[in-house]
């Protein structure tokens, strides 16, 4: 397959390392950035892409496009792109633009909005796809494909749910490194050195992820087994639920969602 990649930031360095990892010629990805250090970086990290300025014709031979650009200037580059790439399928990794406008803007029904996050950076994604009922089964493999390589995906059904998602694990990293922060900031105020503190907050969310992924329990239940009545787990975890960090981080959800 030959990809097209319209913005060559991080979420698309992370899928085209990815499909080169899996196999993908370098030479069957070409890339549009205006931006000549991003050109630069892009030539540096995957030897063989093909890099363009602007968008022209060379781009008619891409099967799959994958628009990486900021959500604000969307409409701007697809009125400067949509001619060249109106046969492909299109991918577009933008939040909060729907796939109405993109049909609109792309002339083309064959569109998958998808809402990735920056652990793809390190193959550990968690990815929401949405397909407007122009995608066909062959273009959902296409897709999956694609973004297999940056870590796991997910459908869904409904267009909307992809704003749950976006809450979900589109921001969601930023939750678990602003709960990082608190946790190493609260370390050093009890004698720990700022690495002892981070090795020690690292180390316990991965292995709490590792244990919550593997055991057939639920979190409530891990949760429980680890707080005796009474005991040191007990008093931070009362003194949480006295400030309802739950129902906050519930709102805190749900303003994402209502910004998506």
């Amino acid at each position: 397959m030959q990809f097209a990649f319209i913005g060559g930031g991080n979420m698309a360095s992370a899928i085209i390392a990815g499909l080169i990892k899996n196999g993908a010629a370098a030479s069957s990805i070409q890339v549009v950035g205006p931006y000549a250090p991003q050109r630069e970086k892009l030539a540096q990290d995957f030897a063989g892409i093909v890099l363009h300025e602007q968008a022209g014709s060379a781009l008619q031979s891409a099967q799959l496009v994958v628009w990486a650009v900021k959500p604000q200037v969307f409409q701007e580059v697809a009125a400067q792109t949509a001619r060249f790439v109106s046969q492909a399928l299109h991918l577009s990794v933008a939040a909060g633009i729907n796939s109405d406008s993109l049909a609109a803007w792309l002339g083309s029904q064959r569109i998958v909005r998808a809402m990735p996050n920056t652990p793809a950076l390190v193959g550990l994604g968690m990815t929401g796809l949405f397909a407007r009922a122009g995608v066909g089964a062959a273009d959902k493999t296409a897709v999956e494909q694609a973004i297999a390589a940056t870590g796991q995906y997910l459908w869904v059904a409904h267009e909307a749910d992809l704003d749950a998602v976006t809450a979900v694990s589109g921001s969601g990293p930023a939750y678990v490194f602003y709960f990082m922060e608190a946790m190493m900031a609260a370390g050093q105020e009890l004698g720990l050195s700022a690495a002892q503190a981070k090795q020690l907050t690292l180390a316990t969310f991965n292995g709490a992820t590792q244990l919550a992924a593997t055991s057939p329990e639920s979190p409530a239940i891990l949760r429980e087994r680890v707080t005796s009545k009474g005991g040191t787990t007990y008093a931070a975890l009362s003194h949480m639920q006295a400030a309802d960090i739950a129902a906050n981080l519930a709102q805190a959800m749900h303003k994402a969602a209502a910004r998506s």
